[in-house]
Parts: structure tokens; C-alpha cells; sequence
């Protein structure tokens, strides 16, 4: 037995994956109803991502979304973890799915759009009146020249191709093909900024006590290649956090002011920030979304100043309050319970049976256990959301992309052939949208060539429609 190593059928072997590839896949890829179920699924989980709450801690889920009964029969906090629908924008199978539909986009520009463009810049002379024939929109006659007709459609933005005296080729909108491209480039930009920003992008939250500096530490939920995007370099300072309140004692608004500190100490950016209005800082967002108590600043007598921290109690949903417990001996024998439930000064004191002592603001002082007890300052904490997003850019070129094309779809790629045949003037167009106000461009031409009567002018054919 022998073996044909001939080039022929080498060459025959090696591309039978690419037939396969050309014949058998890339008609699938580029098949409009697997782009539009796609779309679909991708819509149904970044729903299902907005009405779930993504990265909680597993007692979370386990309290919101328990086995019996079962959401809808079936969501239970085992269902959302094991198929990842508390991360569902950084599982393996949406960023699979983000990638097949920008693939099915990209086959399509290549396959259908651009070959589409290539035809539209593309143009044949009719030469013949038969081929006037199979146009929408077509006339014959008596009168008129190719010079005057050329004028005209100069006068109306068609750009006029003319080798010889005796035949015209005219068109306009060549933009409206390149629409199309130019949307699907800016879906593709928009899937790439998403799966860019799924992968470095990270969120974190940080209690941080008024006057404190920090950095970005309690990541909540990242992406795989996430750390290289959490600043190392530079800190932020808390320098203040306050609380504006109502006359009726309800919370206006919470405030933090910030400064971003280099390895240095020195500042090199300073704002404050309240809900909606958040510092920024090489692509890290700073959110103002929570508040809290982090201590007391206390003295005895003419003690030196002790800040103690306060700790949040637990309530069973009845407040918020937060307590700590102050000794008044050395030897820690004895103490009392200062209790706090806002940051307008006020203190609750209690002794160690749980009785009301007294009730005093920042600034004043009591007598407990012998010994006057001042309290100084409640100090606040602010709580901070922490994002960052190195996607975002490219979502917003995606977007502008999106739109761009979308407004240069919307322009008719318009085209007007005319043949000169003796004392005859053959003149016919075509277009691919907006087909009556074409169909009324052409006949305002006509009329200005030489008034035809309306026997010369055929009537349009295939249906014509706007």
C-alpha cells in the first residue's frame, strides 16, 4: 500500500477544516436569530444581576433566600451560589456568552456588512435602455441632456461619475452603509469594555472613623486581574464626617470631608463628598452610603482625654444604637454603660444594674461613682462604597460608537443612472429606505427636465413603500 503525499492532497486535508469552518459554522455564528437569542440571554441575567444582590456574604443569601420556601419554587441561596448569580457579571459562562455574541458580530461585519459596503463603492454605467428596465423608479424621455441633469443632481449633494458624454451615474448617503459597521463596532466595544471591566474591576466597603487614614483593603468582590488595579501608592484621610439633621430630629444629610495623601503625607486631592456626589480619584470611586459611631472621647476630673470605641448593639431591628462600657476605678471594679444613638451629642449613662443615671450632651459633665465624668465629642464614622471599573471608558466609546452609527444608518444610500440614446433620455434611481420621499426627489428632478408628462414617467414597481 502506498501513500499520496502529493501537495494536491495535502493541501486538500489541511483545508478541510477551514471548508468546514466557512460551510458549516460561520453561516451559525452569523445567523441573525442566534444574535438575537444571545441579546436576550444576556438581558435576562443582567436582570437577574440587577434584582439579586451581587457579592453579599453567603449568611446573606442563606437569610434572603431560603430552601423552604424556595423563591419562585426553585431560588434558594444554593441555586444563586452554585450557578453564581451573587457574581453573576464575572462567571465564566456570561463573559462566554459576552464573547460568542461579539464574535456573532464580528463574523457578521465581516461576512455581510463590509462586502455590503464594497458593493455600494462599487457602480456599473447602464448602457443600454433595458437595463433602465429593473429599477423602482424609471423614465424615458424626449427631452433633456445629461449636462443639465448632472447640474441638478449636483445642486442636490449626488456625487456625479461620468467617462463618456452619453451616460450618468450619480449617488449620495454612501454613509448610510457605513452605519451599520459602525454600530456593530460599537456593540463590540461595548462587550469588551464589560468583560475588561468584569476582569480588573473591584468593589470594596470601609467604615473609616472621623479623622482616620486608610487604604482600600475590605475588597468585597474583584475580578481575577483586579489587584493590579487597587491603589497601593496613595491613601485617603477622613478629615471630617458630620451629619446635618432635621428640625424634627431625622437625618438630612451625612457629609465626609476627604484628601487623598501620596506615600509622602501630601495632599493631591481634596473633597467633600455626600450621597450622589462622590470623590474620584485614578479611576477609584468613593461613594458616601452609610454612617456610624466608631467612639467617645471622655475625661475624669482632670484626667488626660480617653477615646473609648463604641461598638453597634444589637437591636432585633428595632434602631440603630451603639454602647460602650466606661470604668470608673482603676482596678476596673466598677463602671457604667454610655449609650449613643445619633451623632448630636447626645449620651445615655447607665450603671451596672441597667438604671438611667443621667442623660448629657457633648461638652457637659456628671458625677457618677464618685468621680465627674465629661463627655468630650461622640466621634462618627463614615461608611464608604468603593469601586472601581477600568471598563468604563470603553463602555462610554462603545456607546458614543453606538449612537454615531445609528444616526449615519439612518441616511439613504441613493443612485440615479442615466443613458443618453439619441433624442431619448433614459433616467432611473434606486434607493434603500425612505422610498417615497425618493420617489418624490426623482420626480421633482424630472420635473425640472423639462416638465415630462406623467405617461413618461413608469409607474414605480416591487411595491414601493416608505
Amino acid at each position: 500500500m502506498t501513500t499520496d503525499n502529493s501537495p494536491t492532497t495535502q493541501t486538500s486535508w489541511w483545508s478541510l477544516p477551514g471548508r468546514f469552518l466557512r460551510r458549516e459554522f460561520l453561516p451559525v455564528l452569523t445567523d441573525l436569530r442566534l444574535a438575537i437569542a444571545l441579546l436576550l440571554i444576556i438581558a435576562l441575567f443582567s436582570i437577574s444581576g440587577t434584582v439579586i444582590e451581587q457579592g453579599q456574604t453567603p449568611a446573606f443569601y442563606q437569610a434572603n433566600y431560603p430552601e423552604h420556601p424556595a423563591l419562585f419554587g426553585f431560588l434558594s441561596w444554593k441555586v444563586i451560589q452554585v450557578v453564581g448569580l451573587d457574581h453573576v457579571y464575572r462567571t465564566w459562562w456570561f463573559l462566554g456568552i459576552l464573547v460568542l455574541f461579539g464574535t456573532s458580530l464580528t463574523a457578521c461585519t465581516f461576512t455581510r456588512q463590509l462586502p455590503a459596503l464594497k458593493a455600494a463603492q462599487r457602480w456599473k454605467y447602464y448602457e443600454e435602455p433595458r437595463q433602465f428596465q429593473k429599477l423602482a423608479l424609471s423614465a424615458e424621455l424626449e427631452t433633456g441632456s445629461l449636462d443639465s441633469l448632472s447640474q441638478i443632481l449636483k445642486n442636490q449633494r449626488y456625487k456625479i461619475f461620468q467617462e463618456k458624454d452619453d451616460i450618468l451615474y450619480a449617488r449620495k448617503g454612501i454613509v448610510g452603509r457605513i452605519g451599520p459597521i459602525i454600530v456593530h463596532i460599537g456593540i463590540v466595544t461595548i462587550l469588551l469594555g464589560g468583560i475588561w471591566g468584569a476582569m480588573t474591576g473591584f468593589m470594596a466597603q470601609e467604615m473609616v472613623p472621623s479623622g482616620s487614614t486608610f487604604q482600600v483593603k475590605n475588597i468585597i468582590d474583584a475580578g481575577p486581574l483586579a489587584l493590579s488595579q487597587v491603589p497601593k501608592d496613595w491613601s485617603v484621610r477622613v478629615n471630617r464626617f458630620w451629619i446635618d439633621y432635621t428640625p424634627s430630629g431625622g437625618i438630612d444629610q451625612f457629609y465626609s470631608d476627604m484628601s487623598v495623601l501620596d506615600n509622602q503625607g501630601k495632599e493631591v486631592d481634596h473633597k467633600k463628598i455626600f450621597v450622589n456626589q462622590p470623590l474620584r480619584y485614578h479611576g477609584v470611586t468613593f461613594y458616601q452610603t452609610d454612617w456610624g459611631i466608631s467612639g467617645v472621647k471622655i475625661r475624669f476630673n482632670n484626667s488626660p482625654i480617653f477615646q473609648l470605641p463604641m461598638a453597634q448593639l444589637d437591636t432585633n431591628g428595632a434602631g440603630r444604637i451603639w454602647g460602650t462600657w466606661i470604668p470608673t476605678k482603676p482596678d476596673l471594679s466598677e463602671g457604667v454603660s454610655l449609650i449613643a444613638k445619633d451623632l448630636q451629642g447626645m449620651v445615655l449613662i447607665y450603671d451596672e444594674t441597667g438604671k438611667l443615671i443621667d442623660t448629657v450632651r457633648a461638652g457637659m459633665s456628671t458625677q457618677v461613682n464618685g468621680v465627674r465624668l465629661r463627655i468630650l465629642e461622640v466621634i462618627g464614622s463614615t461608611g464608604l462604597q468603593i469601586k472601581a471599573d477600568p471598563g468604563i471608558p470603553i463602555v462610554y466609546t462603545g456607546f458614543a460608537l453606538l449612537m454615531l452609527g445609528v444616526v449615519m444608518s439612518y441616511f439613504s444610500h441613493s443612485q440615479i443612472w442615466a443613458l443618453k440614446k439619441g433624442d431619448r433620455l433614459f433616467v432611473g434611481g434606486k434607493t434603500n429606505r425612505a422610498q417615497v420621499a425618493f420617489e418624490q426627489q426623482v420626480l421633482d428632478i424630472l420635473e425640472q427636465l423639462n416638465n415630462p408628462s406623467e405617461s413618461q414617467v413608469k409607474t414605480p414597481v416591487s411595491g414601493v413603500s416608505s
